[in-house]
């Protein structure tokens, strides 16, 4: 592992989860400001191995699940460095069928001073934040007789009260689980839903908090205390070969929901009870095949169209699914929202900045950060964003207005 220190960062903000603290892609502060054609300056970057699991950032470090020949690592970085600070192995055998990347894809999430993680094979497991000493593990995956899917587990941990929960896709009624967050015991399963590879979010309704997710078969809506399903609605692709993959964005208003292989996009409003109903369906809205689309206000940012075939990034308007504005085809990756500013992280390795206010598509600054292969999510602070390809992880300096 080579760590570059250029210059010392620093901590103002956590992004303990996956899609930042309010786990929707919305970054917290002033918009950044653009930077000079050279690009935005470079803290530090070491070597990593393979998966698809974005960092986090918590305590000051930045933490990574990634693998290194037959072992999943989670790892913490200093934040001010890129010093190792401490490692936490788990052996593996997963293979990818389509020859894809063999490493972890869902992101960890920290709470309570611990981090945990969700391999490629189905192991969940929690390690101490202050020195990655192991707390508990499971191969759920194995223990529920689950099938890996298309491409092995991907769901990135949800941490709600003293519950980790996560898709699983198991048999016997558990397509979703939660365990205790201390002991890593199961608290309850649901569903028999295969899994999906979005991940679930939560949503305050009628004074009631409740766990939204979109797995294989379509949405569905769990009381936290006991997994109960108060709320099914389906949303899947008519083709078999295909993937949920774009995290909901549940608010009090209602869930929207987009997956590509000619699905479009749903906007679900809550009913009475805490049931949904349809607001509006369109197949030509917005068809995220990978990453989760953010929203301001009546306005949903996201990528349309398959990662194969060269996707747009577009605006389309909450009310109706109408489109505001299209991009050119840039390729798929991820977008976060800071302020009026949107962060697009391309497949390519290259991060744009644009206006997320104006008619149309408008780019401030681009920069080509990292190599080819990027799926990742990445993270930010306030002095930093954190983003990894498939060889490097690296903390690029953000310049936000004082």
């Amino acid at each position: 592992m080579v760590a570059t220190l250029i210059a010392p960062a620093v901590l103002l903000a956590d992004w303990p989860q996956f899609l930042g603290p309010t786990r929707d892609g919305v970054v917290p502060g002033a918009s950044p400001s653009p930077w000079p054609d050279s690009g935005p300056a470079s803290a530090w970057k070491v070597d990593v191995g393979r998966g698809f699991s974005g960092p986090v950032v918590a305590g000051g470090k930045v933490l990574l699940h990634h693998r290194r020949g037959g072992e999943e690592i989670l790892e913490a970085f200093d934040v001010v460095s890129g010093k190792s600070s401490w490692r936490s192995a788990q052996p593996t055998a997963y293979e990818d069928d389509f020859g894809f990347d063999d490493g972890p894809r869902g992101t960890p999430c920290v709470a309570h001073g611990n981090v945990h993680a969700f391999g490629a094979e189905g192991r969940l497991s929690c390690v101490s934040l202050a020195d990655g000493s192991m707390r508990w593990s499971r191969a759920l995956g194995r223990e529920l007789a689950a099938d890996k899917g298309f491409f092995g587990f991907a769901c990135s941990p949800l941490v709600v009260s003293n519950l980790v929960v996560v898709q699983v896709g198991g048999r016997d009624g558990a397509g979703v689980v939660a365990v205790d967050a201390s002991t890593g015991k199961t608290a309850w399963t649901a569903t028999s839903d295969e899994a999906g590879y979005a991940s679930p979010v939560t949503a305050s309704i009628e004074g009631k908090l409740r766990i939204v997710i979109l797995n294989r078969a379509g949405v569905r809506v769990l009381d936290p205390a006991d997994g109960r399903v108060v709320a099914s609605v389906p949303f899947r692709s008519r083709q078999h070969a295909s993937v949920n993959a774009a995290t909901p964005l549940a608010s009090a208003e209602g869930v929207l929901v987009t997956a590509s292989y000619d699905t479009g996009a749903a906007w679900l409003r809550w009913a009475d009870g805490g049931g949904l109903a349809d607001g509006w369906r369109q197949a030509d809205a917005l068809s995220a095949h990978i990453s989760t689309p953010v929203r301001k206000g009546g306005l949903v940012f996201g990528f349309h169209g398959r990662q194969e075939q060269g996707s747009e990034l577009r605006c389309i308007r909450l009310s109706d699914g109408s489109v505001a504005w299209s991009s050119p085809r840039i390729g798929v990756g991820s977008v976060l929202l800071q302020g009026d500013r949107l962060l697009v992280l391309v497949e390519s390795g290259e991060l744009l900045l644009a206006d997320a206010t104006g008619p149309g598509w408008k780019v401030l600054a681009r920069a080509q950060v990292l190599g080819s292969g990027v799926r990742a999510a990445p993270a930010v602070d306030q002095s930093a964003l954190y983003a990894r390809d498939k060889a490097r992880l690296v903390a690029l300096r953000l310049d936000t207005p004082k």
